[in-house]
């Protein structure tokens, strides 16, 4: 029978070996960490949001983060110290403002199919993550910001979202829990949330039962292909007690499927392949809703203020999930308290609720140039790639799982 190993126990990785292993092959998952879903898939911001398709690459994104530059608690905050990687990435970055619309609407297209083929998983395998079908509410606090939003919501419509716009007076009977007084926004019906970390373990779980093998705890050391397979060789990563550090194993399989988030830069580069993928910064706060007041007044609507850059997802009675923020800072993954700050005063600022008991969280988003995850074959024929979702992991997941594992079958049959 056919093997294909999967670098990465991710969303991405997850859902691709649930995928392989329907098809009949049998699948090793490598990861570094003991668990699955312990990096960007642990606490990002809850939303399968097609409604936030949007890709980066546009002049006024650039404008905004060449004024934000100078402000510690901006959304978008780039460390202007010299990095190859990262200025090759801008520099790729402005030359895709030119696909804006082509890449938002292909994005659109991808995350109303990867809507339908998780709920559809959920539903089969009977997995119990937070999911709520509520909707995903955007609202704007001033005109100029919401006539911009006018045409950027047009250019989604076109790409086949159901999304519609909202008075003041809408936004706050869509969601009666938000105080604040805003302009207009756009309510998207159709989207929902999650908890991306409750749906990856589970979902690995059920992988395991129907045969997928997980070697966690492993770091790939190097990919060597050849004529009639490839070669992983791993090492013990320092998280694993349980054996001598620096043990090396290896698996021999008939493919490799890359879905390493902000790692597959460096795996790439071992198969002779550029993944320009950058790690992008996001921070979150999981919100404990210990007291009746604040389970009553956290609002179970999915929000997203534009104007901040922050999302809110309501993960079951006593969870509040609220996340934002992108950092261009390389591979640093430490939670900076002024950077966690803004998003607690948002919530006091937005919501009657007590923040006292809030989690912080960072993780690295694998973001590419033109904000397009990598969903194809590499130069060699056994090596392939689901990876640099950014963003919309969560949201895109289900989708290229299924893409990339039928690109797997029709090179590779079982």
């Amino acid at each position: 029978m056919c093997r294909i190993a999967v670098i990465g126990a991710g969303i991405t990785g997850v859902t691709t070996a649930y995928e392989l292993s329907l098809l009949g092959y049998q699948v090793t998952v490598i990861d570094k960490h003991l668990y699955p879903a312990m990096e960007t898939s642990f606490a990002n911001g809850g939303q399968l949001s097609a409604c936030n398709a949007e890709v980066w690459n546009q002049k006024a994104t650039v404008l905004k983060g060449i004024k934000w530059m100078s402000q510690k608690s901006a959304p978008l905050l780039l460390n202007p110290s010299f990095s190859m990687h990262k200025y090759a990435w801008l520099m790729e970055f402005l030359g895709n403002i030119k696909h804006y619309k082509a890449n938002t609407q292909e994005t659109v297209r991808l995350a109303l199919l990867a809507r339908k083929r998780l709920f559809e998983i959920a539903e089969k395998e009977a997995i119990e993550f937070n999911l709520e079908k509520r909707g995903i509410l955007h609202f704007y606090h001033t005109k100029a910001d919401y006539e911009t939003a006018i045409r950027v919501n047009d250019m989604l419509c076109e790409g086949g979202l159901e999304r519609h716009a909202v008075s003041n007076e809408e936004i706050k009977s869509i969601e009666p829990s938000l105080k604040d007084e805003y302009y207009g926004g756009f309510y998207c019906p159709d989207d929902a949330t999650g908890d991306i970390h409750k749906f990856t373990t589970s979902l690995a779980a059920v992988t395991q039962k129907n045969g997928v093998e997980y070697l966690f705890g492993q770091e790939v050391t190097s990919i060597q292909h050849h004529e009639k397979g490839v070669t992983i060789q791993f090492k013990a990563s320092d998280e694993n007690m349980d054996v001598e550090a620096g043990t090396i194993g290896s698996v021999q399989a008939d493919a490799v499927v890359v879905c390493g988030g902000v790692g597959s830069y460096q795996l790439a580069d071992m198969l002779g392949d550029r993944v320009n993928v950058y790690p992008v910064k996001g921070y979150s706060i999981t919100v404990e809703l210990r007291d009746e007041n604040s389970r009553q007044q956290a609002p179970w609507v999915s929000l997203l203020d534009e104007s901040a850059k922050i999302v809110t997802s309501r993960l079951g009675a006593d969870r509040l999930r609220v996340a934002g923020t992108a950092e261009f800072n390389g591979y640093n993954r430490d939670i900076r308290s002024d950077r966690i700050q803004p998003l607690i005063d948002w919530v006091n600022r937005n919501f009657d609720l007590s923040t006292e008991f809030s989690v912080p969280w960072a993780g690295l988003r694998p973001m590419m140039p033109n904000m397009m995850p990598i969903v194809n074959r590499g130069k060699r024929e056994r090596v392939f790639y689901n990876t640099g979702h950014g963003h919309l992991g969560w949201t895109l997941s289900a989708a290229t799982a299924a893409m990339i594992s039928h690109e797997v079958a029709a090179q590779h049959p079982v």
